[in-house]
């Protein structure tokens, strides 16, 4: 008997959750916070540009007419900026059941570095992220049952963690270093996990296949080689972008979602498809490699973890 495919449709009810998504203007990110926001969630749209924050939850509550959500600015790229989010976050004193970082910029051609001196596709899509977990963490732990979604890619595969040059500064292409965060993603969801090991956290890296969003338009464009062949092919190897929040959605909600577990599409090199546990390649296993990178990344952001368990 065939396994039925998790949809949206099984999203429990979420009153009385509260949930922060980054880059939530667009893209995966806003389709997950409309579904979230839709079974009864709180959402934050945590996003850098406030007019397009400002579109966005305008056509959330249009799409999901009674829901609850606002627009919370947040520059996940720069660490000053996700330090004064935080301090006004914990303010609220209210605690974070669900968080799903999510913002991500792609193949950057040049290469470009933040104003507080990081190769920008690094700080974006990691180094902020790994900050802000854990400068929330005190509300995330205030939670009853939380979860922290890191959303990766299939890029992983082909990446590398450069400890002797983190930021590209002696060799840097675009692809390489998307890859290189997107493998830390996985590697940081996963060490997250571990060390949460006998506590009620549950961490876990997602991926959304090859899904059409605004990341190819700001990254390497249309122009792109790689871009160009896997979007030639269309329909048959993409995926709406709505399609692509599902491994999201189901890593955030779903009562069989377990910590560690890496969540992908179940199609064909798992391009599109329905959410299911996938293995990410042999790289982003390897616990010696998401210890150091952690240990970099503590160092490098100074914020450092306390024990979770």
């Amino acid at each position: 008997m065939a396994v039925q495919a998790w949809t949206d449709a099984q999203i429990p009810a979420l009153q009385g959750k509260t949930v922060l998504i980054t880059g939530a203007n667009s893209g995966i990110g806003y389709q997950a916070a409309l579904e979230l926001a839709r079974h009864g969630a709180h959402v934050l749209l945590a996003c850098r540009s406030k007019q397009k924050g400002e579109q966005a939850l305008a056509r959330l509550l249009d799409e999901a007419p009674g829901s609850s959500a606002e627009l919370v600015l947040l520059d996940v790229s720069l660490l000053a900026d996700v330090r004064r989010f935080v301090a006004e976050f914990l303010t609220r004193q209210k605690p974070l059941d669900i968080l799903i970082n999510n913002a991500g910029i792609m193949a950057l051609n040049p290469r470009q570095v933040t104003t507080e001196g990081f190769e920008r596709q690094f700080a974006t899509n990691h180094l902020g992220h790994f900050a802000l977990t854990g400068l929330l963490l005190p509300a995330i732990m205030a939670a009853p049952a939380p979860r922290v979604i890191t959303v990766a890619s299939l890029a992983h595969r082909g990446g590398k963690i450069h400890f002797d040059d983190l930021q590209m500064e002696r060799s840097y292409s675009p692809w390489g270093a998307y890859n290189q965060s997107k493998l830390a993603n996985i590697l940081f969801a996963r060490e997250l996990a571990r060390r949460a090991i006998g506590s009620h956290l549950l961490s876990l890296p997602v991926h959304p296949g090859v899904s059409q969003t605004s990341i190819v338009d700001n990254g390497p464009g249309a122009n792109d080689l790689k871009t160009r062949v896997v979007f030639s092919l269309g329909k048959f190897l993409t995926q709406t972008d709505a399609d692509g929040a599902l491994p999201t959605l189901y890593a955030a909600t779903s009562p069989d979602a377990h910590s560690g577990d890496y969540i992908g599409p179940n199609g064909f090199m798992e391009m599109k498809g329905s959410p299911v546990v996938v293995q990410p390649r042999a790289n982003a296993l390897d616990q010696a490699t998401g210890q150091r990178l952690w240990s970099v990344s503590e160092q490098l952001t100074g914020v450092v973890y306390p024990p979770l368990s």
